[in-house]
């Protein structure tokens, strides 16, 4: 069997994807979804790009709000990367605790990139979050039990 070689993947990977989507890992995961997302297959891997560099932005910034508001909630070293279990908590707790703030259905079928949009337009800026509210979702979040 030839060696999977990890280098050349994230090579391919960065040709392929111009715009990298900062939820990638809850689209993947199916818990939320988004009309701007892109699938790719890559390496006999799926990868999720974004086709809206502009709405990308402001999808970035949330991310970044929400990471630096969950690390106290989901007991995380700053410092340290984060396990795939706390990032998947953050991400779809993230997007589901957002959709909850502003009264919008919260579940798979989510559009980040709308919600975030929506968000903004209610808020203002993504540091005006109500991010006390969105970290309940975030730390009551379970992800689906492995088959």
């Amino acid at each position: 069997m030839a060696e999977y070689n990890e280098d050349a993947y994230k090579l391919a990977r960065k040709a392929y994807i111009e715009y990298s989507c900062p939820f990638e890992r809850a689209l993947l995961s199916r818990c939320v979804a988004c009309g701007r997302s892109r699938k790719l297959n890559l390496a006999e891997r799926e990868a999720i790009a974004c086709g809206d560099a502009a709405v990308r932005e402001h999808c970035l910034t949330f991310y970044r709000a929400l990471h630096d508001n969950a690390q106290f909630a989901l007991k995380i070293n700053p410092d340290a990367p984060w396990p795939f279990g706390k990032e998947i908590r953050a991400q779809c707790g993230g997007v589901r605790g957002l959709a909850d703030a502003l009264g919008s259905v919260s579940d798979e079928t989510t559009d980040i990139a709308t919600l975030v949009l929506q968000a903004q337009a209610q808020f203002g800026a993504s540091s005006a979050f109500p991010y006390s509210e969105i970290m309940r979702a975030v730390v009551h979040y379970e992800p689906r039990k492995r088959r």
